[in-house]
C-alpha cells in the first residue's frame, strides 16, 4: 500500500476524518467509534485513497489534548479501518501518537508541524519507513495566527519547507517518502493562502510531492461572504481541481465524492495543466 500511494498516478484523494469534539467543520460528528468507522468506510467507497484520522483539533485557537487522549481517539478507528481494508493516515504532531497509529495500521504520518512540535517524530517515521507529510507550520493553534507575518509568503514558506525536508532527510527519512504541504490556514491570512495557491509551482520546484488542503477553511468562507464551513464544499472542490491541474500529488478534503467526480472530469479531458502568468 505504501509503495502504491507514493507511485500512484496523482492526485491522491485524502478524506478527512476528525474524531474530535471540537474540529471547526465536523467536530463531534464522528467521536463515537462506530460512527467514525462507518464514515471512514464511506469516504473510501466514495473514492478516498487514504482516510486521514485526526484526534486533536488544529483549528485556530484550539487548545491541546494530551497524548493518551489522542491515542485513545485515533488508534481504535485506524485499527478498525485497516481491518476493513481502508488505507489510513494519522494526522498528529506527536511521535507517540504516530508510533501507536502506525502499529495499528496507519500507512502515512501527516505531521502538521513538519517535525517542529515533537523532536522525536522524525526518528519514529524513519524507523517506520512510511510516507511522511511535512507541513509548513510556525506554532500551535492557540497562537498561530499571530505568526502570520511574511514579506514574501511564497518564498518564505518555500524556504521553511526546504529546511524541514532537510531535517527529515538528516534524520534518516528516505527522500522518496517525503511529501510537503504549504499549510493553508496555519499562520496564514486569506491573502497568504491565495498567493500560495497561485504559486504552487514554486513549491513543486522543490522536487517533492505536494499535498494541498484547503477543505472548508475560513478563507473560503470569507470569499463566500461568510458562508459556514459545511457550505464551502463547492469552493473546496474548485481549489482541489486547480491544485491537481498545477501538479499536486494529493488533495485533502471533507467531501470526497464531489472531489472524485471533479477529478474524473479533469482526467477525461486529458488532464489539462495550469499555465502560470507572472
Amino acid at each position: 500500500m505504501v509503495v502504491d500511494l507514493m507511485r500512484a498516478t496523482p492526485p491522491v484523494v485524502m478524506g478527512v476524518l476528525n474524531v474530535t469534539p471540537d474540529s471547526f467543520s465536523d467536530g463531534g460528528l464522528y467521536d463515537d467509534l462506530d460512527a467514525a468507522v462507518r464514515h471512514g468506510v464511506e469516504l473510501h467507497e466514495q473514492g478516498a485513497h487514504l482516510v486521514d484520522v485526526g484526534g486533536e483539533s488544529t483549528r485556530p485557537g484550539a487548545l491541546r489534548v494530551d497524548a493518551d487522549t489522542e491515542i485513545k481517539r485515533v488508534v481504535p478507528v485506524i485499527a478498525a479501518l485497516t481491518a476493513a481494508g481502508v488505507a489510513t493516515s494519522v494526522d498528529t504532531t506527536r511521535a507517540a501518537v504516530a508510533a501507536a497509529a502506525v502499529q495499528a495500521g496507519a500507512a502515512v504520518v501527516n505531521d502538521v508541524s513538519g517535525g517542529l512540535a515533537d523532536p522525536d517524530m522524525r526518528r519514529v517515521v524513519a524507523a517506520a519507513g512510511c510516507p511522511y507529510v511535512v507541513m509548513h507550520w510556525r506554532g500551535h493553534s492557540a497562537g498561530m495566527q499571530s505568526l502570520a507575518v511574511y514579506e514574501d509568503v511564497v518564498a518564505e514558506v518555500r524556504a521553511e519547507l526546504a529546511q524541514r525536508v532537510d531535517e527529515a532527510l538528516a534524520a534518516g527519512i528516505a527522500a522518496d517518502r517525503v511529501i510537503i504541504d504549504p499549510g493553508l490556514g496555519f499562520a496564514k491570512t486569506a491573502a497568504h493562502n491565495w498567493a500560495l495557491t497561485r504559486h504552487l509551482d514554486r513549491l513543486l520546484d522543490l522536487g517533492f510531492p505536494v499535498l494541498f488542503g484547503a477543505s472548508r477553511k475560513s478563507y473560503l468562507g470569507v470569499l463566500l461572504d461568510g458562508r459556514p464551513a459545511p457550505e464551502r464544499d463547492a469552493a473546496t472542490t474548485a481549489t482541489s481541481l486547480l491544485a491537481a491541474a498545477a501538479g499536486a500529488w494529493g488533495v485533502r478534503v471533507h467531501d470526497v465524492r464531489a472531489t472524485a467526480d471533479a477529478l474524473a472530469v479533469w482526467r477525461a479531458t486529458g488532464r489539462p495543466r495550469l499555465r502560470y502568468e507572472g
